[in-house]
């Protein structure tokens, strides 16, 4: 008979514990995969960057690149990918059929490379020692279908955006002849940005089965402590 009593004092609490605590878990984990938000509208990566109120070197370098470099080099700099090709119109989409930049046939057309790399991420500007080399690198060689064509200051404004994006300089620094031979470029490595916790939706659903379990055993030792008084009786 003791047994039995310490028996329902043990497992009555520890049933109407399980009751509450998948109360607790369920909710927690319905506001986190149905969370109130506001919709974001659809953003056109192919448009021109816009400038902020008081521009820096970097926002203006973003303007350059966009004109002359994000056709080949990605919108965020990730290189000629298959998912940035597609949000070309699809008679563009295909950079390397004939009388595009394959096979060209037509005055002032030229053909480009089946891999374009991209120039932002962990080690995408890794052959540059400083800026000085890469703009030297740029200045001589880009844009790819007409080298050297930009003035000094658009060459310096593309090599701020790139090193801000690659987060090798603050967003107010300007780079220059006088400091671009100490800005160091492949030494150092890029600080990745902190993602939020994504809601594990297995663990939902492990949450709704704590509560009809703990609703279960709460009952059936109710219904076993009463059970077990009305014998007493008798």
């Amino acid at each position: 008979m003791l047994k039995r009593t310490l028996l329902q004092l043990i497992l009555v609490p520890l049933g109407i514990a399980l009751l509450l605590a998948g109360l607790f878990f369920q909710l927690g984990s319905a506001n986190g995969i149905n969370p109130q938000t506001t919709p974001v509208p659809t953003q056109d990566r192919l448009a021109e960057p816009t400038l902020p109120a008081a521009p820096s070197q970097a926002d203006y370098g973003a303007q350059v690149y966009w004109l002359n470099c994000s056709a080949c080099h990605g919108d965020k700099a990730q290189g000629l990918t298959d998912e940035f090709r597609q949000q070309y119109p699809p008679e563009d989409q295909n950079c390397w059929k004939s009388h595009c930049h394959g096979n060209v046939t037509y005055e002032n057309g030229f053909k480009i490379p089946k891999v374009v790399p991209a120039l932002v991420g962990s080690g995408a500007l890794a052959k540059f020692p400083t800026a000085a080399n890469l703009y030297g690198f740029i200045h001589a060689s880009m844009p790819f279908q007409k080298p050297n064509s930009l003035s000094d200051t658009q060459y310096y404004q593309i090599v701020s955006f790139l090193l801000r994006q690659n987060e090798l300089i603050d967003a107010q620094t300007e780079v220059n002849d006088s400091n671009a031979a100490s800005i160091v470029v492949s030494r150092a490595t890029p600080v990745p940005t902190a993602q939020p916790t994504p809601v594990q939706e297995g663990n939902a659903s492990f949450t709704w089965l704590i509560v009809p379990v703990g609703f279960i055993v709460s009952v059936g030792l109710i219904l076993i402590l009463i059970k077990s008084k009305n014998t007493t009786k008798i």
